[in-house]
This record gives C-alpha cells, sequence and structure tokens, in this order.
C-alpha cells in the first residue's frame, strides 16, 4: 500500500517574505562572521583579516562593499597619512546581533550534543 503524499499547510515564501528577505542579507560565505567582529565596534581592514582567518582580501572587500551597500556597515576614511579606513555596524546592522547570538547559541548546544554523543559511544 503507498503512503499518502501530504501537501505542506505552510504558505511558501514569496519574493516579499521578511524571513527572506533578511536571510537574503546574511547569505554569502564569512557574511555572518564579518558582522560578528564587527559587534564590538569599529575594525581596520587588517583587523578584520586577522579576526577572520582564512579569509582573502578580495573576499572580505567584496562582503564589506556588499554590507555596506545593504546598509549594514559604514565605512569611515580616516585623517591619516596614509589613510585609515574603519568599518563599523550601523544601527540596522546591530539589529542583527541578537538573531546571531541565538544561532550561536543553538551551535554550542549542537557541539555539547555532539561531543556527550562521542563520548558515550
Amino acid at each position: 500500500m503507498a503512503v499518502p503524499f501530504r501537501t505542506s499547510r505552510v504558505e511558501p515564501p514569496s519574493p516579499t517574505c521578511p524571513l527572506t528577505e533578511c536571510m537574503r542579507l546574511l547569505t554569502g560565505a564569512w557574511t555572518v562572521n564579518v558582522i560578528w567582529y564587527l559587534r564590538d565596534g569599529a575594525r581596520r581592514f587588517s583587523e578584520l583579516r586577522a579576526d577572520l582567518a582564512g579569509i582573502s582580501s578580495k573576499t572580505l572587500t567584496v562582503r564589506l562593499r556588499q554590507l555596506e551597500s545593504e546598509g549594514l556597515v559604514q565605512r569611515a576614511v580616516m585623517p591619516t597619512s596614509p589613510p585609515t579606513v574603519e568599518y563599523s555596524l550601523t544601527g540596522f546592522g546591530e539589529r542583527l546581533l541578537p538573531a546571531i547570538d541565538a544561532i550561536a547559541q543553538v551551535g554550542h548546544q549542537l557541539r555539547e550534543i555532539r561531543e556527550s554523543r562521542k563520548q558515550s559511544s
């Protein structure tokens, strides 16, 4: 006997779905990590590059430009010689921090679950 196919009762996200819009901001390699490291204040490019071990300069540049164009990060050129550029979260970008913190908490819990499973086997 075949198992009947059940259709979902959940509405599919539309192109203007708020969840889809928010998740679009967070997609891309290193995006969440960049936001994470900007949480405590402004960072220079070289500082972010050191924070994000393994990221290439090109990828970091692309991510910062993307986040700036979305209004999540602001770029400030300091009047030094040579000029220094600092990146920081905007107020809008800071609004993502509670969601990122919640995801990190679930990640810690997942790690604990996996470690306890390894120890019990």
